[in-house]
């Protein structure tokens, strides 16, 4: 899909593009695969436990078949559509069996081309198969991190991993941040890149945007008083100063390594690459 540039109208105008929805087949959702979805506001028990959440448009959830569990069932895409809940479009699957179902849509698949999973199935954008029978240097997405409980990784609009190497029942994945992670061949993976690439390149243009997406606004640490931030406080404008950049609770932050699944160190082959400031 192409980027839409509108014209510098009015100051919010200016600078603002958007999705054209040029792909697009279908406005109206299969109501049977509909889902109802409240808004917490960021708040747990009544109490914000998630900070500068609330409002957002209201919005009905697409339940998406992230299982793929029906081998040996041909299917057909029917329609492409627009999904509020993530930033990939999603993709109405009609199998022979009459049953219909919600996938992740890849890049480049259209109106009447064939879907399938198993291990038996093509290999083709769209496909599910395990990680076993997918030949390596394949781009996948959707990726399990355990047998049957459905995808988990790679699931956003314009990304893809890498199937680098296969060892024993595990194969090595290269996941978009760079990552290299030991998965079990067993786990099923669909083929291609996730769709709506252009994503990324969006400009929201004004605050507006940002609140129908259910985002308030963010106030920095240094613009409160000491009893509400350690960044607070002071006269004029104060450096963060020693010992380091904190959070509100006086944790260690912007960089602080808070990973604590010790368990699933093995896993992971090369650590994601860090981004420099």
């Amino acid at each position: 899909m192409a980027i839409k540039i509108y014209k510098p109208t009015s100051a919010g105008r200016r600078g603002m593009t958007g999705h054209d929805f040029s792909g697009l087949t279908r406005k109206a959702p299969e109501r049977a695969l509909l889902e109802p979805l409240s808004s917490k506001g960021g708040r747990s028990h009544g109490r914000i436990s998630v900070r500068f959440r609330g409002g957002g448009h209201k919005r009905q959830y697409r339940v998406i078949d992230f299982r793929r569990d029906k081998f040996g069932v041909p299917g057909r895409v029917a329609a492409i559509e627009y999904d509020p809940n993530r930033t990939a479009r999603i993709a109405l699957i009609v199998y022979a069996d009459g049953d219909k179902r919600y996938i992740v849509a890849p890049n480049g698949v259209r109106v009447g081309d064939p879907i399938s999973s198993g291990p038996t199935a093509e290999i083709r954008p769209g496909n599910a198969l395990p990680l076993r029978a997918i030949p390596l240097g394949t781009q996948i997405h959707a990726i399990e991190l355990k047998p049957g409980r459905g995808a988990q990784l790679v699931r956003s609009a314009g990304t893809s991993a890498q199937l680098m190497a296969k060892e024993g029942a595990y194969a090595q994945v290269r996941l978009p941040s760079g990552e290299v992670r030991r998965i079990l061949l067993e786990n099923l993976a669909a083929i291609g890149q996730v769709g709506n690439v252009e994503h990324g390149n969006v400009k929201l243009g004004k605050a507006g945007r940002k609140r129908w997406m259910g985002f308030r606004p963010h106030v920095r640490g240094s613009a409160m008083d000491p009893a509400s931030h350690p960044h607070g406080g002071g006269e004029g404008k104060a450096p963060i100063g020693l010992p380091g950049p904190k959070t509100p609770w006086g944790k260690p932050a912007l960089g602080f390594r808070t990973r604590r699944r010790k368990d699933t160190d093995k896993f992971i082959v090369r650590r994601r690459q860090i981004k420099r400031r």
